[in-house]
């Protein structure tokens, strides 16, 4: 759930901390008060969209924190996302979001910078926000399939289904790329044949130019190597005087010594080491010195070799390493030119097998559908009904449309073809009559405000049990609605916050007597500068607040009465 939102210097909002708690959040406060810049506050950490206006006069950066307290099985898919992202999970999550006035936006969790899309994936799994516009989810129809699947639940079948399509999407991917080279393979293919036989004519080896370079430079300083190499192993070990007859002759008066002093004795130890190094080092050289080549036509045909490869490196990429890859590239082109038949006949047996192992997935999918859809319409209708729409219908539409002659994107199932999209071939839509005798059309058309806003307080009553998201947040959910309605839909907010921690934005009383815990959202005028507070409030307060929203600005002894008795679930139009 989420603990806590700390908002500073966002909109009117100059700091505040929100301490939220489980069940019903209730936050109410007059139009233009900021209620909504809370939530407006809490959708930027979720991944919503920064704006530079968001800032609040004055101030050089707006900052948003959420913390979440976890309350999910450590192998939920929050769990795996976090891992996979190297952020360590535990029990909570501190998501922060930074919005500066020069257009810079940063994101963490638990101190690790992630990317706005992370946050929104994540956010995604947190919240669920419904409001008046874009946050109306169930107004687009591609999120219909959504909802009937969880309730279905169809997410193990549609992983595997999504598996199987994106095998599916590349060798289509590959087909159309082969069959739109085949005139062009044909065109170049003199072309290639003749790249390809320029690089095997030098035929370079990875990591041949360095080795080349290393070898050059030995050969064209052999002479000196020679010099330098015979000279210290003369000095060392073979001429007069060397290093070894030296130490050598050392060593004889130090054993005359350990005669006399026995002191001198671990001397002599050391002294051996000094000759063992000192020919160790001779050995080294001497071989050393018979391996040089001071053959000049050598060093010739390594010049030419290096000067070939570097050649093909200006040519071809800059380096060895992109000459031998375009190698196999040009490779791989002519044996595609040369035996484009076999390729695309390959191909196109692959994409038979599949498009029939997708077919035959995105139908049991579709039987799942089909055996839960009279279900969740049922359950929705109820729930509608009590709500106050009575006389309403409520239907899950389901088809799926065949493929077309020139069409590619489709599926065999039982050998027809069939469309298919991300979630099947189905295609999903809710549908509505609110009236008795009317015909259910799409709920995206016909449904007002109201209607909308208990349509998906319906829906997430029916979902509660087996929807993951922790909170729910809704927006104006009383919008066209009021009495005995509003009263109905208080409580199944009620109801739902048993599954989820709400929190709501309300203007009407009925709705607001059922919360656990009481925000009023209050503006600020002080010294020409206006700010947005916000208060948690006691039971006292709590009855006030009521109270005003009943009567207005001016709370009465009826009002006051009236809102005890919400409150005490008598309810104000009994």
């Amino acid at each position: 759930m989420l603990s806590s939102l700390f908002i500073k210097d966002y909109a009117l909002i100059k700091e505040v901390t929100i301490n939220f708690g489980s069940g019903l959040n209730i936050i109410t406060g007059e139009t233009g008060a900021g209620k909504s810049i809370m939530l407006d506050a809490l959708g930027l950490i979720l991944g919503g969209r920064a704006y530079i206006e968001s800032v609040r006069s004055g101030s050089t950066k707006a900052v948003v924190e959420g913390v979440f307290k976890k309350e999910m099985p450590p192998d939920s898919r929050l769990n795996e996302i976090l891992i996979e992202n190297e952020i360590e999970p535990g029990d909570e999550l501190v998501i922060r979001r930074e919005v500066s006035v020069k257009g810079n936006s940063r994101a963490f969790i638990n101190d690790s910078p992630v990317s706005i899309n992370l946050l929104k994936e994540i956010g995604d799994r947190l919240v669920d926000l419904h409001g008046q516009h874009e946050h109306q989810a169930i107004l687009h129809v591609d999120n219909h399939i959504g909802y009937l699947d969880s309730f279905a639940k169809t997410y193990p079948l549609k992983q595997k289904y999504t598996v199987e399509l994106d095998i599916l999407v590349k060798l289509l991917s590959e087909q159309k790329e082969i069959e739109s080279k085949r005139d062009e393979l044909k065109e170049k293919r003199e072309y290639y044949a003749f790249r390809l036989k320029e690089i095997d004519a030098v035929s370079p080896q990875p990591g041949e130019d360095v080795e080349l370079e290393r070898e050059l430079n030995i050969l064209e300083n052999a002479e000196k190597l020679l010099s330098l190499t015979t000279s210290s192993f003369s000095k060392l070990y073979d001429g007069d005087s060397s290093a070894y007859d030296l130490v050598y002759t050392a060593k004889k008066d130090i054993e005359a010594l350990v005669k006399i002093d026995s002191q001198f004795l671990p001397l002599l130890d050391e002294l051996d080491q000094a000759l063992a190094a000192i020919q160790g080092t001779a050995d080294t050289i001497r071989d050393y010195t018979k391996g040089i080549d001071l053959d000049p036509s050598k060093l010739e045909s390594s010049r030419e070799r290096l000067v070939a490869i570097n050649a093909l490196k200006r040519k071809f990429g800059g380096s060895l390493e992109a000459v031998i890859e375009m190698r196999e590239k040009i490779h791989s082109e002519i044996d595609l030119a040369d035996n484009f038949s076999e390729h695309l006949s390959r191909i196109n047996s692959a994409i038979i097998k599949q498009r029939e192992i997708c077919g035959k997935i995105a139908d049991e999918l579709s039987l799942k559908r089909e055996a839960s859809r009279d279900e969740l319409s049922n359950g929705i209708r109820e729930k509608l009904a009590e709500l106050g729409i009575k006389s309403g219908k409520f239907v899950v539409n389901m088809s799926k449309e065949e493929a077309g002659g020139k069409e590619t994107n489709f599926v065999t199932l039982d050998g027809n073809r069939y469309k298919f999209n991300k979630d099947g071939i189905d295609t999903i839509e809710f549908y509505i009559s609110t009236n008795a005798g009317e015909i259910p059309k799409p709920l995206v058309k016909v449904a007002s405000g109201g209607e909308v806003s208990r349509v998906m307080l319906s829906l997430k009553s029916v979902l509660a049990g087996m929807d993951q998201i922790p909170v729910l947040v809704f927006d104006e959910i009383d919008t066209g609605i009021s009495g005995r309605i509003a009263q109905k839909v208080g409580s199944a907010l009620k109801s739902l916050s048993n599954f989820h921690q709400i929190i709501a934005i309300t203007h009407l009383p009925q709705i607001a007597a059922f919360s656990d815990i009481h925000f009023s959202v209050v503006k600020i005028e002080n010294e020409g500068s206006t700010s947005t507070h916000v208060n948690r409030l006691g039971e006292s307060e709590k009855v006030n607040e009521i109270a005003k929203l009943i009567s207005g600005a001016e709370i009465t002894g009826a009002s006051l009465k009236s809102a005890k008795e919400l409150m005490a679930g008598e309810g104000l139009f009994s």
